[in-house]
């Protein structure tokens, strides 16, 4: 960064500082496509359809490369035209480009330049900057009424009571009294609001804890603290160690003498390795911290790039449920039209007929129950209370509580690795020599060797000094000869110690920040002693030589210096340092032991890029075949003994290398490489990346489940393999395929039908590849991809991992769900249906962004397993019961209409309706959020059950239509028999029929139950009851007298039985004829 920023020195008498840049205004440089259009984009837009298929021959590729920019990446509907369009939806298209329009002539986005910062004085800036705070809200204060009550007329169900509650104002419309339809949507309206202002007010709390946190802030009056939201572009900070970076920042200065710090950048791409950053050189040798402001100085810094840095805003999510209810309800709407109409025919059309038509539109409006919304609301807010308070998932939190059902029909589940899978700390475990092994319960063994072969070597070094024998240099024409095992362990150990980039760091004793150099004043014991670097695996192969004896207590960028187990300090000078590159797939150093002399070549790599450079033998490949199995990372050691003649020459030419003008890269390469010929292999070691608890048995419930897992990581193809195999992501039974890298339409088609030819096998490919893919066959690559029972993406960018949640949306239309730990993470969540969060060594952006917030990966069986298996189900019962609720009701009126010369006439009025819809039916029918089919530790064993629901079979077209069907055969029993049974007076009528309707309800709700729960025996119990009582007060509706009678009481029960027990004998035999596939474990 501080390279690409220039520090410009001026003559003027202005003051000066550091420069930092807003998080959502950064500068992070042009990247190595900034230019290039989206990688997705189609070529030609005017192309005709791609007719190719993709099983070809190699022999249709000899065609010119260009033919192939001119076919689109996928296959496309042709367009429908005309009145056809605009009735299929382009009438919604039209409406919602206008508003785009209008709202892009409001809100111009100002042109994005180049920025002058002076360093110290934001007051300087030329231009106003965006705060440096994080937003997850959705509204504001002007924006959350309207907002909210957008969100919920944009449903039908809504926007149709509004339309009918409207109505009522008009005279000749008015059917009833204003509160019958007013009162329920005001309820509804009143709790949705609640709700969304709770979540709302959350996000604002989540959102004030982050932007709150301190930092210290240089000025010319000292330092000040201030809140991370209230830093701006200019200011000058210190960032202790161990604290987040609060936004983009320009490294000016250290107490390192050298300039250099580690950093992490798991916000940015996931990766928790420490990256070496140096400070700009001019301000890292000032003197002193105040010296800053006695400088004349200021940052010019470029416009500002897309990146990945900003976070504002948040998806407003909607589930499946909600959109199957939505359609249902239009079906709804569209059989009460249909009921409408029948009605005025059979009437005739007679004098004002539309008049009638709307009268009996308001009448079977409650063939729409208007109660639907508040109930599923309400039992969102339990399903959530429900999981937040499960003991067996600890630290859950629920930040979207509008989507808990989601998580009972999941298909795709996509997982970072790092993080989410792994817990990213690396442990040594194999260390393999070609004739023994080392495993961790034999270790000692190596302590012991390595101890005695450093006693030796210090006897011998005696033995020297006493006969003042010259120390003797390395002769590579030394004749071979058998080592021991114990000089075999000594050299191998001695390698890994020496062949690393990792520099150990200590505490300074003083306070961070009282001293400017704070070196003299450290701690150098061994438990004040960390490891920084840029790989864990670095890390953990030092820390195991420390743990067998060899100690790396020093380095800088020219030595290095190592404790034997006997204290000796032995220090090497570091001549040369080759880094790991992804293409070489391998790190070299060359160091002179200053004690002997010896020059010695240490190198390490993958197998695959070492192979063909050690001497041979016969063990390496099996043994690496071996550890990849058991999920280790292994890595090859080597190295080559140098004369001081052929390191000079290799120096020498070294350096002319670099020098060149052209082909540099190519010719320093050629230069290295001529060191790495028939190097002598001394050991192959294998490292786990520790997973997180229980990660494999979760895995497997998932894939028992019938939920395929993609893994989409950043991390190498190499490692991204071994943790699918050491996670069982991939099973041991189940072969791999590999994606070659591709970077031609030819090569994609190509390996594809290499792929296509596989069977039940596990992919895995790289970034780069997979955008060649989706570039020019992205239907058929994700249709073959989806038959994959696991798929591994490594090297994907944070935008490439949304996409691929937004592919699997498009194409398969099946519901997905993303997990991740890092801020990297979060625009794979929130394009997911479901998004997971993971509060980890990562910082909580991901988890903050998410709708569900899980400590532990573990935790996920459990959520979907249990509850959110459970919250589909109980929602699924629950909306068919409230539909068929409204429509019961609504068959009686049509009933009552038709015997009454289809007079449009309400049967009931007042607060009977008011009643029906809530004191009277209300509470037994909400506690079907508490029914279960199983018991959750039956869900757990027998994750199969899941497989059922991701279907939609408990709320599909059947399940709703035999739903319909019962409402009609009820409503119709319940008011028939009523005015068979009834004998003078019509209030008797509406008497009977009523309260049979209300016992009718409440022994569905008992017929429906599959688990009793005491509150479901409460709210039966209490919803009779009121009834009952409020009997004395319904003498406007009741004849009090005929209620108390015996004649009463038995035509109310021989209706209700009659509508009630054919239903229950028709469940009782489908029970024993065809059971569910519950039934089993359930008994």
């Amino acid at each position: 960064m501080a390279e690409q920023i220039p520090l410009c020195p001026v003559r003027s008498a202005a003051a000066a500082a550091n420069c930092k840049r807003a998080a959502y205004f950064s500068a992070a440089g042009p990247g190595p496509g900034a230019e290039r259009p989206s990688r997705y984009q189609l070529e030609d837009e005017s192309a005709h359809l791609d007719e190719m298929p993709l099983m070809m021959s190699e022999e249709g590729f000899e065609n010119d490369e260009s033919d192939y920019h001119k076919l689109p990446r996928a296959r496309i509907m042709r367009r429908k035209r005309g009145l056809e369009w605009f009735v299929c939806g382009g009438w919604k298209f039209l409406c919602t480009s206008c508003c785009d329009w209008l709202i892009n002539i409001c809100q111009r986005k100002r042109e994005l330049k180049a920025r002058t910062v002076w360093l110290g004085y934001p007051e300087k800036c030329e231009e106003k900057h965006p705060r440096n705070s994080i937003k997850n809200q959705k509204y504001n204060v002007f924006t959350f009424i309207p907002g909210v009550l957008y969100e919920q007329f944009k449903f039908f169900l809504n926007l149709y009571f509004l339309v009918v509650s409207c109505s009522q104002f008009v005279p000749a419309l008015k059917i009833g009294y204003l509160y019958t339809y007013w009162a329920p949507l005001g309820f509804v309206l009143a709790v949705t609001i609640m709700r969304e202002a709770t979540d709302e007010f959350r996000r604002f709390q989540r959102d004030k804890e982050v932007n709150s946190q301190l930092y210290s802030k240089l000025t010319v009056r000292g330092k000040v603290q201030v809140k991370s939201s209230d830093i701006q572009v200019g200011d000058l900070i210190i960032v202790e160690k161990n604290q987040r970076i609060p936004s983009d920042m320009v490294f000016l200065r250290t107490s390192e003498k050298a300039g250099s710090c580690f950093i992490r950048t798991d916000q940015l791409d996931g990766e928790t390795d420490w990256k070496l950053r140096v400070a700009v050189s001019c301000t890292q040798r000032l003197p002193a911290l105040g010296d800053l402001f006695s400088i004349n100085a200021y940052v010019y810094a470029q416009k500002p790039q897309l990146d990945i840095h900003s976070f504002e805003g948040t998806f407003t999510r909607v589930g499946l449920l909600d959109l199957e209810l939505n359609q249902l309800t239009k079906a709804l709407f569209l059989a009460l039209v249909a009921l409408s109409v029948v009605m005025v025919t059979l009437q005739g059309f007679s004098g004002a007929w539309y008049r009638s038509l709307f009268r009996f539109l308001l009448l079977f409006s409650y063939i729409i129950p208007i109660s639907l919304r508040v109930n599923l609301d309400m039992g969102k807010a339990a399903y959530g209370w429900m999981i937040m308070k499960d003991e067996n998932i600890p630290g859950t939190v629920v930040r979207t509580s509008t989507i808990p059902e989601e998580l009972g029909r999941l298909v795709y589940l996509l997982t970072d690795k790092t993080g989410t899978l792994t817990r990213n700390e690396m442990v040594f475990k194999r260390l393999h020599l070609g004739t023994v092994s080392y495993g961790t319960d034999t270790m000692d063994e190596i302590q012991n060797h390595l101890v005695n072969s450093y006693s030796q070597m210090q006897s011998q070094a005696s033995g020297n000094n006493a006969s003042s024998a010259p120390p003797r240099k390395a002769q590579s024409s030394a004749p071979k000869v058998r080592k021991s095992v114990s000089s075999r362990v000594h050299e191998a150990v001695k390698a890994v110690a020496l062949c690393h980039n990792v520099t150990p760091v200590y505490e300074a004793r003083s306070a961070a920040g009282e001293t400017e150099f704070a070196e003299a004043d450290q701690d150098f014991s061994d438990d004040n002693r960390t490891y920084q670097a840029s790989s864990p695996d670095e890390v953990a192969l030092v820390q195991w030589t420390e743990s067998v004896g060899l100690t790396l207590v020093n380095r800088d960028l020219t030595s290095m210096q190592l404790r034997t187990p006997g204290g000796q300090i032995l220090t090497y000078c570091i001549l040369q340092t080759f880094p790991f590159t992804s293409e070489s797939k391998r790190m070299g150093v060359i160091v002179r032991d200053e004690s002997t002399a010896e020059i010695t070549f240490y190198m390490k790599g993958a197998d695959v890029a070492m192979s063909t450079v050690v001497q041979y033998n016969d063990w390496l490949e099996e043994e690496c075949g071996n550890m990849a199995r058991e999920g280790l990372r292994t890595l090859v050691v080597a190295k080559r003994a140098l004369t001081e003649e052929q390191y000079q020459d290799f120096e020498s030419r070294y350096n002319q290398a670099k020098l060149s003008i052209h082909d540099r890269t190519l010719k320093v390469a050629a230069v290295v490489e001529s060191l790495e010929r028939e190097m002598e292999l001394l050991c192959l070691t294998g490292v786990e990346d520790q997973l997180q608890a229980d990660v494999r048995p979760t895995l497997e419930m998932l894939r028992n489940a019938g939920i395929k897992i993609w893994m989409l990581t950043g991390d190498k193809l190499e490692t991204a393999t071994c943790i699918a195999k050491s996670s069982h992501l991939v099973s041991r039974t189940q072969d791999t395929h590999v994606f070659r890298p591709v970077t031609s339409r030819g090569e994609a088609h190509l390996e594809l039908n290499a792929f296509r030819r596989k069977h039940d096998c596990a992919l895995v490919i790289s970034g780069d590849s997979l955008e060649v893919c989706l570039k020019y066959y992205e239907h058929e690559f994700v249709e073959l991809a989806c038959q994959c029972p696991a798929v591994v993406c490594c090297r994907c960018a944070p935008t490439q991992k949304a996409h691929i949640v937004k592919l699997l949306q498009q194409h398969t239309g099946r519901r997905t769900c993303a997990i991740g730990d890092g801020g990297n993470d979060v625009s794979m969540i929130q394009a997911a249906d479901c998004g997971i969060g993971i509060e980890g060594k990562e910082g909580r952006q991901a988890s903050l962004a998410a709708d569900f917030s899980v400590p532990q990966f573990k935790h996920i069986g459990r959520l979907l397993m249990v509850h959110g298996r459970s919250s589909y189900k109980r929602s699924a019962a629950l909306s068919q019961f409230v539909m068929h609720r409204g429509l019961i009701i609504s068959t009686m009126q049509a009933v009552f209409s038709s015997i009454f010369y289809f007079a449009s006439v309400p049967l009931y009025q007042g607060f009977l309706m008011v009643g029906y819809a809530t004191v009277y039916t209300m509470f037994p029918v909400f506690s079907l959020v508490l029914d279960q089919d199983v018991k959750p530790e039956m869900a757990m064993l027998y994750p199969e059950l899941y497989k059922d629901l991701t279907k939609g079979r408990s709320l599909s077209c059947k399940t709703f239509l035999v739903w319909v069907l019962i409402s009609i055969y009820q409503g119709g029993i319940l008011m028939s028999g009523a005015l068979v049974l009834f004998e003078s007076e019509f209030v008797h009528v509406v008497a009977i029929s009523f309260t049979a309707l209300v016992l009718t309800e409440l022994l569905m709700v008992a017929l429906t139950v599959r688990t009793w729960h005491w509150l479901m025996a409460v709210a039966e119990l209490l919803s009779l009851g009121c009834y009952v009582a409020s009997l004395a007060f319904l003498n406007k509706y009741f004849d009090v007298a005929f209620i108390t009678t015996v004649t009463f009481v038995w035509k109310v029960s021989a209706i209700t039985v009659v509508s009630c027990l054919p239903l229950y004998v028709l469940k009782y035999l489908k029970r024993k004829l065809s059971p569910p596939s519950y039934s089993k474990l359930s008994s």
